[in-house]
């Protein structure tokens, strides 16, 4: 089959690969639409994402397809059903599972990332990360379904509450999907940062009260001017250590600042102490996505989340490294692999 392997530090080569073998509770899945993530770009960029990678792997952890195959003991689905994974595989067995914190599993599965995942025409999966896709749901909606189930578990974390005020900075994909859920978390106001026009524009027919070009506007001035007098919640989906520090200084008191957005992982940033105790902030993160991949995809089957608008391009497999070589490109919105192209 035709996959894209990942070799090391800006060598991705599409080649062909042993089809995948399928245990007694394995579907085998043929691939339709698998997302490229800020997670890919820190892999292939020889950096650390949420989980190590050993190559060579499959890269390609957002994907959607069709069912091809099902291990003898599987009881969930059938060949030809539309589905979705939800990549990240716990064993169940581990203190942190058994506490309930799943996400944090010492023998984590990551298709993707630990093995191979969605970048190829076909992939294996265990039954239990197999979601059925509803029949308002493309694959590439489909598709992501993972980013968002991130998202969710970063917004839970924020207790963003009606009536509340909320700031996101950057809007690329994660950013205009935080913008969508603050408001149906019930935030009364949610102001966007972002410096391209385009995505502005965007995040304005999404929802964003207000829309404030960082570069060339006072954040301050303006967020005030458009009634964000409290600032409750702050989203920095930038990953950037200057868009952080900014984050912290235009939070309310009693505000939380989310840090969704990824940083390499020896970047720093500066912090005053005496700022986070006068405020009374909480600096928090998100790791991965705990459980709330049924969520997502009730959120983009119902139509309550857009997900269609974000998508630059659907391309093939030969397309992936450029993509994840050009900030250039993926500044145009969110790339969709499809092996059949």
């Amino acid at each position: 089959m035709k996959s894209a392997v990942f070799y090391g530090k800006h060598d991705l080569r599409v080649e062909e690969a042993p089809m995948p073998p399928v245990g007694p509770r394995d579907v085998l899945i043929q691939v339709k639409a698998c997302g490229v993530c800020g997670t890919d770009v820190h892999i292939f960029d020889g950096d650390q994402g949420a989980a190590e990678v050993t190559p060579p792997t499959i890269l390609g952890h957002e994907f959607a397809g069709i069912v091809t195959k099902v291990g003898a003991e599987v009881t969930s689905c059938r060949p030809g059903d539309r589905v979705c994974i939800d990549p990240n595989c716990y064993c169940g067995a581990c203190e942190p599972c058994r506490s309930g914190a799943v996400h944090y599993c010492r023998n984590m599965i990551g298709y993707g990332t630990t093995v191979n995942g969605g970048f190829a025409e076909y992939c294996a999966v265990n039954e239990r990360q197999v979601y059925l896709l509803g029949e308002n749901t493309s694959f590439e909606q489909g598709a992501m379904a993972e980013p968002v189930a991130c998202c969710l578990h970063g917004l839970d974390l924020c207790g963003i509450r009606p009536g509340h005020q909320t700031v996101v900075i950057g809007g690329g994909m994660i950013g205009l999907l935080m913008v969508q859920l603050a408001r149906l978390a019930g935030a009364a106001r949610v102001a966007l940062l972002e410096p391209v026009e385009g995505k502005r524009e965007m995040g304005k027919r999404l929802g964003a009260d207000i829309c404030i070009d960082p570069v060339h506007e006072d954040v301050e001035t303006a967020l005030k001017k458009a009634g964000f007098t409290w600032i409750n919640t702050v989203i920095e989906c930038v990953g950037r250590p200057s868009t952080i520090e900014q984050a912290i200084e235009i939070a309310g008191s009693k505000a939380v600042v989310m840090m969704f957005g990824l940083t390499k992982p020896d970047e720093t940033i500066s912090v005053k102490p005496f700022e986070i105790f006068r405020k009374e902030l909480e600096l928090k993160a998100s790791y991965i996505n705990p459980c709330t991949q049924r969520r997502a995809l009730d959120l983009i089957d119902t139509g309550r989340l857009d997900v269609r608008g974000m998508v630059s391009e659907v391309c093939g497999l030969e397309r992936l490294k450029d993509v994840l070589s050009s900030p250039e490109l993926r500044a145009r919105g969110k790339y969709i692999i499809s092996p059949e192209k």
